[in-house]
C-alpha cells in the first residue's frame, strides 16, 4: 500500500527513520566485524598483512556492487524486500565465515554473504527510502539513518573484542549471524508500507525550470555528474579507509595492543555519529555540495594530525578528531543525489553513488596494508590517503564552483525558503 503525500514526515516517517536507523546498526556488523578480526585472523591462517586486509576489499566490493542490485530492488518492490534478503545473508555469511578453514572460504563469505547480499540490503535502500519520507528536514534525517553505519562502528567493535577474548573469533561470527537474523527479519516487516508520491526536489536555479536541472545538473549530463561524484566519491573513501581499517593493526604494531585499538575505532565511529547529525543539520541550510567540500577539507586536517601521532593518548585524541570531521562526508553523496537527480531514480544512483565509496573503501583498505608490506610502516600509507582526499577536494571543488557560477546556491536558499 502506497503511502499519501501527508505521511511525509509524519510520526510515520519518524518512526520508519528509528526501524531504518536500527536495521543499519545491526547490518552495518557485516562492515566492521573483518576489521576487528583481522589480527586474529592473519594468526589463524598464517598470512600477511596485505593478505589478511583482502577480505576487508572483498566485503566492501561486494557492498559497492549490492547497493546497485538492492538500490534496484528497492524502487521496484521496495524497501522490505532488500532488507529480508539482507537478513539471510548476513546469517549465512557470519556463519559459513567463523566455520571457514582458509582465507579462500572466509573471503567468499565475507565479499558475497555479508558484502553483496547482506550489509548492502540495510544501506543504499534505506537511505534511499528515507530520502522519500522527508521533505523540508531530509538532511536531518539522511544523518539519523546514516548514523547506524557508524553507531554500528562504535558498538560491534568492543562487543566483537570482548567475546572474541573470551569464546573466540569464530564462535563470535557463528553468534553474529545467529543474531542478525534473529533481530533483522522483525524489524523490516516494519517497512512495508511504500514511499508516497513523489515531486523534484530543490535545489533549481531561480530562472530555470525543474525539469531543465534535472536533465542538466550544474549544467552537465546527469551520467557525467554522476562519474564525477563516484571518482570523488571513491578518492574521499579511500582516505577514509586507511584508518578505519588499520586503527586496530596500527596499535598493535605500536605496542599498545588490539583491545586499544578497538577503543580508537569505536571513539572514532562514535563522534562520526555526531559529525553526521551536525552535518545533516548543516546540509539543511547550505545544502549537500557544500557540506561534502567541508567534510572533505577537515578530514585532510585529521588524516595529517595522524602523521606526527604515535603515543597512546594523541592517537586516542587524533582518531576522536578523525570521526568527528569525517563523518558528514558520504550522507552529503545521498543528499546531492537526492537534489539534483529525479526522485524516481533515487534507489538506483543512490546505490551507484554510495557504491563508489564502498569500493574506496575497499581499495583504500588493501592499499593501505599493501603499502604497509612494502615499506614496513603506515606514515607512508597515511600519505597515500592524504593524496587521494586531495583528489577529492579538486573535484568537489570544481561542483561548487560550477554551482555558485550558474546561482543554485541562491535558488537553494529560495526553496527551503519556499518549503519551510
Amino acid at each position: 500500500m502506497q503511502a499519501s503525500r501527508d505521511a511525509i514526515e509524519s510520526p510515520y516517517a519518524w518512526a520508519r527513520l528509528t526501524m531504518s536507523l536500527l536495521l543499519m546498526t545491526i547490518g552495518g556488523s557485516g562492515m566492521y566485524a573483518v576489521t576487528v578480526v583481522l589480527p586474529h585472523m592473519q594468526r589463524d591462517f598464517g598470512i600477511d598483512r596485505g593478505g589478511a586486509s583482502l577480505p576487508y576489499t572483498l566485503t566492501m566490493i561486494g557492498f559497492g556492487v549490492g547497493g546497485i542490485v538492492m538500490g534496484r530492488l528497492s524502487d521496484r518492490f521496495g524497501v522490505m524486500v532488500p532488507v529480508m534478503i539482507g537478513a539471510v545473508g548476513l546469517g549465512v555469511g557470519f556463519i559459513g565465515a567463523g566455520l571457514s578453514s582458509g582465507l579462500v572460504v572466509f573471503g567468499l563469505m565475507q565479499g558475497l554473504f555479508i558484502g553483496l547480499l547482506g550489509t548492502s540490503a540495510t544501506f543504499a535502500p534505506l537511505v534511499a527510502d528515507t530520502t522519500r519520507w522527508f521533505d523540508r528536514r531530509r538532511g536531518i534525517a539522511l544523518a539519523i539513518c546514516m548514523s547506524g553505519n557508524y553507531t554500528a562502528g562504535a558498538a560491534w567493535p568492543p562487543v566483537m573484542q570482548y567475546f572474541i577474548d573470551t569464546v573466540g573469533w569464530r564462535q563470535t561470527y557463528v553468534g553474529m549471524g545467529i543474531f542478525c537474523v534473529a533481530s533483522m527479519v522483525p524489524l523490516a516487516l516494519f517497512l512495508r508500507r511504500r514511499p508516497p508520491p513523489q515531486e523534484h526536489a530543490v535545489p533549481v536555479a531561480a530562472s530555470a525550470a525543474p525539469s531543465t536541472v534535472s536533465e542538466r545538473p550544474l549544467g552537465l549530463s546527469q551520467n557525467l555528474l554522476l562519474g564525477l561524484l563516484c571518482v570523488a566519491g571513491v578518492a574521499c573513501c579511500v582516505a577514509m579507509s586507511m584508518p578505519q581499517v588499520h586503527i586496530v593493526a596500527y596499535c598493535g604494531d605500536l605496542g599498545f595492543g588490539a583491545a586499544r585499538g578497538a577503543e580508537m575505532l569505536s571513539l572514532m565511529l562514535g563522534m562520526g555519529v555526531v559529525s553526521r547529525l551536525v552535518s545533516g543539520w548543516i546540509s539543511d541550510r547550505i545544502g549537500g555540495l557544500r557540506t561534502l567540500l567541508l567534510g572533505s577539507l577537515l578530514q585532510g586536517v585529521a588524516l595529517l594530525m595522524f602523521l606526527p601521532s604515535d603515543g597512546l593518548m594523541s592517537l586516542y585524541l587524533v582518531s576522536g578528531m578523525f570521526g568527528l570531521f569525517q563523518g558528514g562526508i558520504v550522507p552529503a553523496y545521498a543528499l546531492i543525489v537526492r537534489e539534483y537527480f529525479p526522485p524516481q531514480q533515487a534507489g538506483a544512483r543512490t546505490g551507484t553513488v554510495l557504491m563508489a565509496t564502498l569500493l574506496g573503501m575497499a581499495l583504500g583498505g588493501w592499499m593501505s596494508g599493501a603499502v604497509f608490506d612494502l615499506t614496513g610502516s603506515y606514515r607512508a600509507a597515511f600519505l597515500n590517503g592524504i593524496a587521494w582526499n586531495l583528489l577529492n577536494l579538486a573535484i568537489v571543488g570544481s561542483l561548487v564552483w560550477r554551482a555558485h557560477s550558474l546561482g543554485l546556491f541562491v535558488g537553494y536558499a529560495a526553496g527551503r525558503r519556499a518549503a519551510a
